[in-house]
């Protein structure tokens, strides 16, 4: 395993290098009409702060709007990692656009300095995007077990707040473990610590709420019943992923143009094995190749030994393929 990537380590604002990515679907009421809303969780690289907005749907205007709300409260963003979902894709594709329609003479030096721009990991590489997967693992599947104690009863508004009382929750949470046993240490410091400069916790509103609330009439006791159960699930998950973990440290060969490979896609039919040649290798700062260009393999021939379909070339990290045969 190489190092930490330069944004992981560096100093610098809270939220200006983030990642990304949307969970859900959760089910909301207006009325007498159900709706499907998302989530969008944005991680912090240097203060590992979380930040939650909800989407009305998984668009690309909605996860613009979404991403200008993000950047109204938390500040200019210099850059967003995220997976090649089409809502994100098109949002970069839309951004590009309308920078293209501004004058460029106004606006080189602003952009050079301040522009957000979109770093998006190769397809079927979600270890590429762990740092924000695991967040959203822990905080999505105890979402869901949330909502579901009052599924169709929440509204827009009530599901929104809960966001936010969640991200709270996850905000608050120790950075560091090393020094909880010695009772001389000072407190663990925590993401809000960074991105409020405050020492104080969020206190809950006074009362005791009970499952009783979700039936209730005041919906702002039933978003603060559905917070205490997101706490007590979230604690329980969260011990369990405070434990070192090491892989990866012995070194292996790149990847090479010419190699021959199998992709390991989950997707493929059963009992078909797809080997294809590299033809472009990405390498990072560090020398090591994870990302890679790959031409497919296809078994349907003419009469002349030709190839009957285009030759398909995908993208794949380097995680995901087998080196079956080196190149000479």
């Amino acid at each position: 395993m190489s190092d930490l990537p330069t944004e992981r380590v560096e100093p610098s604002p809270p939220f200006v290098y983030c990642g990304m990515d949307c969970f859900g679907p959760f089910m909301t009421k207006e009325g007498r009409k159900q709706h499907k809303r998302y989530g969008l969780l944005l991680t912090c690289f240097c203060s590992r702060a979380i930040h939650i907005e909800m989407l009305e749907d998984m668009s690309t205007d909605a996860f613009i709007n979404s991403l200008r709300c993000f950047i109204a409260i938390r500040g200019t963003v210099r850059q967003i990692r995220c997976d090649q979902g089409t809502n994100f894709v098109g949002a970069k594709n839309e951004l590009n656009s309308a920078l293209q329609q501004l004058d460029p003479e106004r606006l080189t030096a602003f952009l050079a300095d301040k522009q957000c721009d979109f770093v998006m990991n190769p397809p079927h590489s979600s270890h590429a995007g762990g740092v924000w997967e695991r967040q959203i693992k822990t905080v999505r599947s105890v979402l869901n077990a949330t909502v579901s104690l009052s599924s169709g009863r929440l509204n827009d508004a009530s599901l929104r707040t809960l966001f936010y009382e969640a991200m709270a929750i996850v905000n608050s949470r120790p950075l560091t473990v090393d020094n909880l046993n010695d009772p001389k240490s000072l407190e663990p410091l925590t993401p809000n610590h960074l991105i409020t400069m405050k020492a104080t916790t969020v206190l809950p509103p006074p009362g005791k709420f009970i499952r009783e609330d979700i039936y209730g009439r005041k919906r702002w006791r039933q978003v603060q019943y559905l917070t205490e159960q997101f706490w007590s699930r979230w604690k329980k998950e969260y011990l369990h992923n405070i434990m070192a973990r090491q892989c990866w440290h012995a070194p292996k060969r790149n990847l090479q143009i010419g190699d021959v490979v199998m992709d390991t896609d989950e997707n493929l039919p059963r009992n078909e094995w797809r080997l294809g040649r590299v033809i472009d290798t990405v390498t990072s700062q560090d020398g090591l190749v994870r990302k890679v260009t790959i031409a497919l393999s296809d078994k349907k021939l003419n009469k002349k030994g030709e190839r009957v379909n285009k030759v398909s070339v995908v993208e794949r990290p380097a995680q995901k393929l087998v080196l079956l045969l080196e190149a000479e």
